[in-house]
Parts: C-alpha cells; structure tokens; sequence
C-alpha cells in the first residue's frame, strides 16, 4: 500500500505566521510538523509516500524528508488551494490500488499498523475521534455500528465523532474526484467524496482511540507539542 501526504493549502487558521512559512514546517516540541504525518506511515509500513505541497515548498521538503527518512518518496505540485479532493486528484498515476490519504497538520499517536488502514470489501473508509467540539469538524453520524450521516462543520451536531484527516481509498476515487463540483468556496470537498460513498452504501470507518491533533491552530500545536514533549521525557 501507498501512502500521500498533503501539505500544501493557505493555512489561514494560523496567519500572520503562515504568511511566510508552511503551516507544515511549524515546529512540533523539537520536529517540523511534517515529520509527523510521515512518520504515522512509515510505522505502519508504508514506505511509498507521495507528498503533495506548492511550488514554492516542495524544494524544502524534499531536504527535510530525504536526509530524515528510509523511504521512497515522490512529489507533486498543487498550484492553486482547490480543496482536498483536489489534492488527492493529484495522486493518480502514483497509486494502481488502495492508498492512504493524510493530512500534513493531522498528528496521531497510534499504532496504525495491521489492519486498521486497509480496505475491507468497500472502496473507502475514514477514521473518526470523539471530539469537545464537533461544530468545528466534518461530523459522522452513527447508528447500530453504521454511519448514516456525514455533515460538514453542523451547527448542532448529532455527533460528537469528527472525521479526522485521515482517509482509505481504492484508484476508484478518481473518477468520483472528477465528477464532483466545487463548493460555495471554490473548492473540492472530501465530505463530497465521502458523501459519494456513503450513499452507494461502500464506505467503512475505524474510531481512533489514542491521541489525535489537529495542528492547523495554535491551540492545536500547542497540545501536539505537549504531548511530544512528555512522550520525550517518558522516552529518556
């Protein structure tokens, strides 16, 4: 299985620093952020990532990544922030099978190997976490172990599980990518794509129970790097 990281978008959720840096290059405690996510992969024996960013950081990554890390990496350009799916779109060709989505600002503190990222007869699943606040997420609805529901940031969730960025896909995702429409903000929506296979009853979901950061706010990196400085004072 292959894995795709991606790291670009505008990271506005943290301006003024994101004005001149990738949210993804923010230190984490001692580490760049993207090392996070990468790592997540490698653990779980994906050793084929591609990474996805702009034009004006893949350069960066690339003296990161290659000096840091045993694995195979590729990388492609995002030239305008369209969306997620949009970024995912970007993946075809590097990927005949199923693969792992992550999102470069998602940091999870779990044992992801084994069979918690393969696809199991449907052709997506994403990993959900019980959050405080389900308003700020994309939101799934579960009934009797299945999920009937996904909404996008609800004003009054019936959920407190966020679908995390964190995403199983077959090739087939592509071709639902190219059929999509972009939203009120221009951009492609993975809610969409997961819409898509929730309807045709072909999408499947694992609930994270370790930690998880969304680390594209400041309070975000501020737990993420507690909870790696305590892992580094456990460790020594």
């Amino acid at each position: 299985m292959k894995g795709v990281v991606l790291a670009g978008g505008r990271g506005t959720r943290l301006r003024p620093t994101t004005a001149v840096v990738n949210k993804h290059l923010i230190p984490i405690y001692d580490q760049p952020m993207i090392f996070h996510p990468v790592q997540t992969l490698i653990s779980a024996g994906i050793n084929e990532i591609l990474l996805i960013s702009t034009v004006e950081d893949t350069g960066r990554y690339i003296t990161l990544l290659e000096e840091r890390f045993d694995a195979d990496f590729q990388y492609r350009v995002q030239n305008e922030p369209k969306g997620v799916a949009h970024a995912i779109s970007l993946a075809e060709g590097f990927v005949d099978d199923n693969f792992v989505v992550l999102l470069g600002d998602n940091l999870i503190f779990e044992d992801l190997s084994g069979s918690d990222i393969e696809l199991d007869g449907s052709k997506s699943k994403i990993f959900l976490k019980e959050v405080d606040r389900p308003s700020a997420y994309g939101i799934a609805v579960l009934d009797d172990g299945d999920i009937v529901e996904l909404n996008e940031k609800p004003e009054s969730p019936q959920s407190n599980y966020a679908a995390i960025g964190l995403y199983c896909y077959s090739s087939d995702v592509f071709s639902v990518i190219k059929g999509l429409q972009p939203s009120d903000r221009g951009e492609y929506e993975i809610t969409d794509v997961n819409s898509f296979y929730l309807d045709r009853g072909e999408i499947d979901y694992e609930i994270i129970q370790g930690e998880w950061f969304d680390a594209g706010t400041p309070e975000g990196i501020f737990k993420a790097a507690a909870q790696v400085r305590e892992q580094r004072r456990q460790d020594n």
